[in-house]
């Protein structure tokens, strides 16, 4: 059996943690912290009879929710009414202290059978370490509360987005899309030095290299997919690549169809801003079958290559088109390598704007055009 939500004590009578409190008939209360401290009148009383948690097991974890279980001493065991859930940022462990006399900083719940799940997007965040640590409790009859000792301290790490998050960004990323503009090349920029190392030390060909944290903090490719980035985007007025860039001054160019075609397959990765008006999405593009499209396969939203918001190919009179969204910064992961001798490196005309550059860019979470209902 689960609890359906364990909620976040809040200090505003209109929160509306509160009245999911009201809703599933949980209790909010002062809690001691993990060394038994407790803030003044909090009306709680420590009792050695009730059993103490302990072999604490953390299972079922979700980016914003997890399952946890425990054993204890059946000694007083049918005194216990509740379970008080201490939850910490991994970071913040040691800073577990009352910001205010009447504000806890626990989690409450009545006891029921174990495991039971704990869930709320506005405390736990995807792919963090928090720590965990356990107290049983007995309400009395006049309103205060007799509790254990607290348990041991566990660590755990909340997961990735799932695909049916990932869905939900996608679909909030087809709404700004805009219309759909030919494109041509695909084209990756950066210093001479980079393509002087690739030609010395790769044979000539790009190679594939872990995907950096930028972006949606739950994002499952941050730091786990190898890959190259590309642009595709181009300028209104020319229908070609802008001359501008943030990451070098030389840029090389390959043919759409050297990278984009009916032998590849194209992912949905993340979708996100810098605390600006313009919006990114970061789509994948792996051969069939390569160990970059078996990553893909399990983690990410697939998307009809000849049929999507954001980039397509179709062939047109024995030609094949293609087109990308108007009004979203594409950047394009290819996770094959990817020879030099497919295409051209030339310098660039103009500028190098280093604030366009997404290198570890952090995802504003107040965005409402670019955040989901679950964990930052």
């Amino acid at each position: 059996m689960e609890v359906p939500r364990l909620a976040h004590t809040m200090s505003s009578p209109t929160s509306p943690c509160e009245e999911v409190i009201k809703n599933l008939s949980l209790e909010a209360i002062q809690l001691c912290d993990r060394d038994g401290n407790k803030s003044q009148d909090s009306g709680i009383a420590e009792m050695e009879e009730l059993p103490v948690p302990h072999n604490i097991k953390i299972s079922n974890i979700t980016c914003d929710s997890f399952k946890i279980s425990w054993d204890m001493d059946s000694k007083s065991k049918d005194r216990i009414t509740h379970y008080f859930i201490d939850l910490n940022k991994k970071e913040n462990k040691n800073s577990n202290k009352f910001k205010h006399k009447d504000v806890p900083t626990k989690l409450v719940a009545k006891a029921v059978p174990l495991p039971m799940t704990v869930r709320g997007h506005w405390f736990l965040s995807p792919r963090t370490e928090y720590t965990v640590a356990v107290q049983t409790a007995s309400k009395q009859v006049d309103g205060d509360y007799v509790v254990s000792e607290w348990s041991e301290i566990i660590e755990f790490c909340t997961a990735d987005y799932s695909k049916v998050h990932l869905t939900q960004l996608l679909e909030k990323a087809e709404v700004i899309a805009g219309r759909m503009l030919k494109l041509s090349v695909f084209y990756r920029n950066q210093h001479k030095e980079y393509f002087d190392y690739i030609r010395e030390h790769h044979g000539n060909a790009m190679q594939p290299s872990v995907k950096d944290n930028s972006g949606s903090h739950g994002s499952p490719i941050s730091g786990k997919l190898e890959g190259i980035f590309f642009s595709c985007n181009t300028e209104f007025n020319t229908g070609k690549p802008p001359q501008d860039s943030p990451y070098g001054r030389y840029r090389f160019e390959v043919a759409a169809e050297k990278l984009f075609n009916p032998n590849t397959n194209l992912y949905f990765g993340d979708f996100y801003c810098m605390y600006t008006a313009y919006h990114y999405v970061i789509l994948v593009i792996a051969p069939v079958g390569s160990p970059g499209d078996e990553f893909c396969k399990q983690r990410l939203p697939q998307l009809n290559i000849k049929d999507n918001k954001f980039l397509t190919c179709d062939e047109e009179d024995g030609v094949m088109v293609y087109h990308h969204a108007q009004d979203v910064i594409l950047e394009v992961i290819y996770t094959d390598p990817v020879d030099l001798s497919l295409g051209t490196v030339e310098e660039i005309t103009g500028h190098q704007l280093m604030s366009l550059s997404t290198a570890n860019a952090k995802k504003d979470p107040s965005c409402k055009t670019c955040n989901i209902s679950v964990g930052r």
